[in-house]
């Protein structure tokens, strides 16, 4: 059984459908690399975003919900590794003040995670809804906006690229 799976994965566009949600989970390149590497894989273009975005999107509920415990859990037992999430915390207040995310929360929240550069995105901007206390209702549509225009933009790249090749 677990050969026909691995077959059909193979053999069809959702192997390239899942291989390009998980490229999009991870943090720092999310679906800026996921969307690329989808077509690069030979998915349409709009598959390939379909498949970014919903990969993006997969880890921002928990990391709203429990990053902060996680933290916390994290200076507690590994203490070794309480100065990496101190700096983490440190770099999220600093984008938080300096874009004066509390005055415009969602606004802000939403262009921030559009903005498809390195250090924005949906995992920073979890991290900053739940630094903000954001409630989970409001935080995922605002940061899933905001993941689909990132999306939008980084098709529009790829696409120009591919027309150009």
């Amino acid at each position: 059984m677990l050969q026909a799976v691995s077959a059909w994965l193979h053999n069809s566009a959702a192997g390239e459908f899942l291989l390009t949600m998980l490229i999009s989970m991870f943090p720092v390149g999310e679906l800026r690399i996921g969307i690329p590497a989808g077509v690069a894989m030979g998915l349409p273009i709009p598959v390939a975003l379909a498949a970014a975005v919903l990969g993006n999107m997969v880890p921002v509920p928990l990391l709203v919900l429990f990053i902060r415990r996680i933290f916390k859990w994290v200076r507690i037992h590994i203490p070794s590794l309480g100065r990496f999430v101190d700096r983490l915390e440190a770099r999220a207040y600093e984008k938080i003040e300096n874009r004066n995310l509390v005055r415009y929360e969602a606004w802000s929240l939403l262009l921030f995670v559009a903005i498809p550069l390195p250090g924005t995105g949906a995992w920073t901007g979890s991290l900053i809804a739940a630094l903000l206390d954001l409630r989970l209702k409001n935080a995922v549509p605002v940061i899933f906006l905001g993941v689909v225009s990132a999306g939008l933009i980084t098709t529009a790249i790829t696409y120009g690229v591919t027309a150009l090749l």
